[in-house]
């Protein structure tokens, strides 16, 4: 089981209530994955999110930036936006990411649609489009993966993005081909394209009982199966919100600041509901979303949800809405050294 985290940039708060400086948000952002490296976690995502809140625009940058600064964390865009971006342009700066760390498969991508809006006006596309764009990016994207040499063809039926005829897109990803993955918030049609492309699948789960996922992770095997692609290449991962902090009552307190300010800004852009700390609390203890606790309670929970779906990696959203930078950090580090032991000798003993 591969430990890890992801993040979309977390703007915090000085001291008189005021969101600091963007650029703040990024460096801690690598500081945040260079700690990660270092303490030895397997995986850190790094999503992509338009607002003031999370400003992380551009995965690929953060990704090559942490490459040179790494040695052995897997490096994953969580994920890229692909309807609204360009696949030429997001494969290019993840392949020079890879050649940046030096191949080995330490660089990833996850191609999702996005949960937020915000892409479509700014890059201007129309949201009727949504399910369109996504689609044939998507083909765009596997292609140029597939390539195996630098000159690429690409043409689709009436495609909004417009086709490639044997044209170069470089670099190179050293060993050939980039390992992509698809991202799905829990759409049933996302588990079957998953797997009939055999693809493996990254569940981003941000409330309800994670375990409701379970038939979602079958449907995505079954047609995996169906379509004859292998084992090896079938793979589940989990992202979940969480926190890590010596006691349980520690991590509550540390996170539901944050919690609340994302809520009350998401409740501003897309009509969210007020926050309610009763939801908050229901979601932090088991069965509910929000991995929230002490080492071993949070180790026991991805058991126990592995149990459930299988999964091979399991990884964090931990700084949101201005959680302080030494929680992050004490989490991250918590994460690596007490709760990866715990899940390892917990499945050992299965």
């Amino acid at each position: 089981m591969q430990i890890g985290a992801y993040s979309f940039g977390d703007t915090q708060f000085d001291a008189d209530g005021r969101q600091r400086d963007t650029a703040v948000a990024v460096r801690n952002l690598f500081d945040a994955i260079v700690h990660a490296d270092q303490v030895g976690l397997d995986y850190f995502g790094i999503g992509e999110h338009h607002t003031v809140s999370m400003p992380v625009s551009s995965p690929g940058t953060i990704m090559a930036a942490a490459a040179s600064a790494t040695k052995q964390i897997v490096l994953g865009s969580a994920s890229s936006i692909i309807g609204t971006d360009d696949p030429v342009r997001v494969y290019q700066q993840m392949a020079t990411a890879d050649a940046i760390a030096g191949g080995g498969e330490r660089i990833e991508i996850t191609a999702g649609r996005g949960s937020s809006v915000e892409t479509f006006p700014l890059f201007g596309y129309e949201m009727g489009d949504y399910d369109r764009l996504y689609a044939e990016k998507l083909d765009l994207l596997l292609t140029i993966n597939r390539a195996n040499q630098p000159y690429v063809t690409w043409s689709g039926t009436d495609t909004i993005r417009p086709a490639i005829d044997n044209l170069a897109v470089v670099p190179r990803p050293a060993s050939g081909r980039l390992p992509i993955w698809l991202a799905t918030g829990g759409n049933p049609g996302s588990s079957v394209r998953a797997g009939r492309l055999g693809l493996p699948i990254s569940y981003g789960i941000i409330g309800g009982e994670p375990h409701r996922f379970a038939p979602l992770a079958q449907l995505y095997r079954e047609a995996a199966e169906q379509a004859g692609h292998a084992s090896e290449d079938i793979k589940v991962s989990v992202a979940t919100m969480g926190l890590v902090a010596p006691t349980k009552q520690e991590a509550i307190d540390r996170f539901y600041p944050g919690w609340h300010n994302l809520n009350v800004e998401m409740g501003r852009l897309r009509g969210w509901p007020a926050p309610d700390k009763r939801q908050y609390l229901a979601q932090a203890d088991s069965p509910g979303a929000y991995f929230i606790g002490d080492p071993d309670e949070v180790a026991k929970r991805i058991v126990d949800l592995h149990d459930h779906l299988g999964h091979m990696r399991h990884f964090f959203q931990m700084d949101i809405g201005g959680l302080p930078q030494e929680h992050f950090i004490e989490s991250l580090m918590l994460l690596a050294t007490e709760v990866k032991p715990r899940v390892e000798r917990l499945l050992a003993g299965k």
